[in-house]
């Protein structure tokens, strides 16, 4: 806007006969309208230019960061607990009762958790039946 104004003033300076020649009149409107705009634009460059020098000069850019891991966790089941003792196992085996999981409401008859799970106890199949517990599903890799 300010430019307009000052073109428009110049050449109303060359038409009246204020400036002197017309052609001087016009070449110093115009040449302080363009020192006024490069100044403008050496202030927008100077700004960018500030903040470009902060930055370190041997890196263009910042480093990406890494692509996250791929997830591989595999899940392993968790460890039995020793409830009931070998001896323990063995005697209710041999008399043919299941270990109840009360936790879970899930009896076995054999396998990795018999005897070996946090909470239970050992009982006759119609018992733990009665009781509203359910067999347990075949294990992984046990033989059917």
């Amino acid at each position: 806007m300010i430019r307009h104004a000052r073109i428009v003033a110049g050449a109303i300076a060359v038409v009246l006969g204020l400036g002197g020649s017309g052609a001087f009149a016009q070449a110093t409107a115009t040449q302080t309208d363009t020192s006024t705009t490069s100044t403008k634009k050496r202030s927008r460059k100077a700004k960018t230019t500030d903040t470009a020098s902060t930055a370190p000069a041997t890196s263009a850019a910042p480093a990406a960061p890494a692509p996250p891991a791929a997830k591989t966790t595999v899940k392993t089941p968790p460890t039995p607990v020793n409830t009931a003792s070998a001896s323990d196992i063995a005697a209710a085996q041999s008399s043919g009762k299941v270990w109840v999981n009360s936790e879970t409401k899930v009896y076995h008859k054999s396998g990795r958790w018999y005897g070996k799970t946090k909470q239970g106890s050992f009982m006759t199949e119609a018992e733990a039946k009665a009781a509203g517990y359910h067999e347990a599903k075949a294990e992984i890799g046990a033989k059917k």
